[in-house]
């Protein structure tokens, strides 16, 4: 779980599209902060929608028995002297080798979604998304500003007012 994390986060710093020649930075609007923060809240609850499916994943398979044939799978996973140690079937490799498979997907699930955000001119475009990362780089005051709307975006999912 630590390792979709940090690979969460790397992702959305890799997520970058040049500007071309911007000799200063724009002046960006209220609606295009809201548009870059509801894009980002999206994509923390998509990520986060993915790594529920992934536990459920994990607590569901019959073939791994739960949460704790896979924490000691995974302790011996790449090393055959522990895994015939551990007494483990052809088909809890192939359960967790299915469970690997998707945990490596959803970087690249990730990244897709919010790629489409951006490509996405109703919903923020890459124009805005690159005024904004400037301006971000330019004015450090406004990335708060931004991660304040995140949390009232977050919280205004979980109070039920609608999807974000």
């Amino acid at each position: 779980m630590k390792r979709l994390f940090v690979l969460a986060f790397l992702i959305t710093g890799l997520i970058s599209f040049n500007s071309f020649a911007q000799e200063a930075t724009e002046e960006v609007t209220e609606e295009e902060i809201l548009k870059f923060a509801t894009m980002e809240e999206s994509v923390a609850n998509f990520l986060a929608v993915k790594q529920e499916e992934l536990v459920e994943m994990i607590k569901g398979d019959s073939t791994l028995g739960g949460a704790g044939r896979y924490n000691e799978i995974k302790g011996a996973w790449g090393n055959e002297a522990k895994l015939a140690e551990i007494k483990i079937t052809e088909e809890e490799k192939a359960s967790y080798q299915k469970i690997q498979d998707f945990m490596d997907s959803l970087g690249e699930a990730v990244r897709n979604y919010k790629v489409e955000f951006i490509k996405d001119s109703e919903k923020l475009g890459a124009a805005t998304y690159n005024k904004i990362m400037k301006a971000k780089a330019a004015d450090p005051s406004l990335n708060e500003k931004i991660n304040a709307l995140i949390t009232q975006l977050k919280e205004k999912r979980a109070s039920g007012e609608g999807k974000v």
